[in-house]
């Protein structure tokens, strides 16, 4: 289930701009569009001066957001490696540590935000999000699997 929502919503995010561009001629379409910006409104503020576009439409979350959604989805397709990623590192981190250390490029931009008053990029912002939201992935998965078996 967590694979399906991961891949799928990081696929919605860019599709929305899409759908919202060219289905939007009739009512199905426009709302088969508007509810990835829905669900996006309801988990990230979606401001446009932080959001990627596409199609000339704003993805449904922000930067940061996708960063993390794109992270995550990454992540499930790399899951199939973490047998030979772990035995390049032995000692691969308890997840509070993998989780703390994948963190730190997202913190250091929130933190540059909040000292300067100056917002990075929206590529710094997203890629700064990628690792963050790809340990996300792998603590689910890993629990996941440890719980099946």
């Amino acid at each position: 289930m967590f694979v399906a929502a991961a891949v799928g919503w990081a696929f919605v995010l860019v599709a929305a701009p899409y759908a919202a561009d060219h289905l939007s001629d009739n009512q199905a379409g426009r709302t088969l569009a508007a509810l990835p910006y829905a669900i996006g409104a309801v988990i990230c503020h979606q401001r446009p001066e932080r959001s990627f576009a596409l199609w000339g439409h704003q993805l449904p979350v922000c930067a940061r957001c996708t960063g993390l959604y794109v992270g995550a989805c990454l992540a499930v397709f790399a899951w199939p490696f973490r047998l030979r990623l772990q035995k390049v590192a032995r000692d691969f981190s308890p997840a509070a540590r993998a989780l703390s250390l994948a963190a730190i490029p997202t913190l250091a931009t929130l933190a540059y935000e909040w000292l300067t008053g100056d917002a990075p990029s929206n590529g710094v912002r997203a890629i700064s999000a990628l690792p963050l939201g790809a340990a996300i992935a792998l603590v689910v998965l890993t629990a996941a699997v440890d719980r099946v078996n």
